[in-house]
């Protein structure tokens, strides 16, 4: 239930920029907030995932090794989950 609800808000978020992108508005900090969103949902999810396959999780017999490696880069490229947050805190701050 947790992973579904924040599913759907990442993609809120997401749906959100979108619309201020092409109504030609500010949108860095909803666009920052979508994908810290949607990256730490998906290191979350995949993490869950490994936890109930347990070493299989791991295995390259399984996607999820991969969903999960793909999931930690999300984290790290395009700005950091670090970087994501100073970008929102800045533009609440304005």
């Amino acid at each position: 239930a947790d992973l579904s609800t924040e599913y759907d808000a990442a993609r809120l978020l997401t749906h959100r920029a979108a619309y201020l992108k092409d109504q030609k508005l500010p949108y860095n900090k909803e666009a920052a907030m979508a994908k810290l969103m949607a990256s730490e949902l998906a290191m979350k999810a995949t993490t869950k995932g490994i936890q109930i396959l347990g070493g299989y999780g791991y295995t390259k017999d399984y996607p999820l090794e991969r969903y999960f490696r793909d999931a930690k880069i999300t984290e790290i490229y395009e700005g950091t989950s670090e970087i994501m947050r100073l970008v929102i805190s800045a533009n609440i701050l304005k």
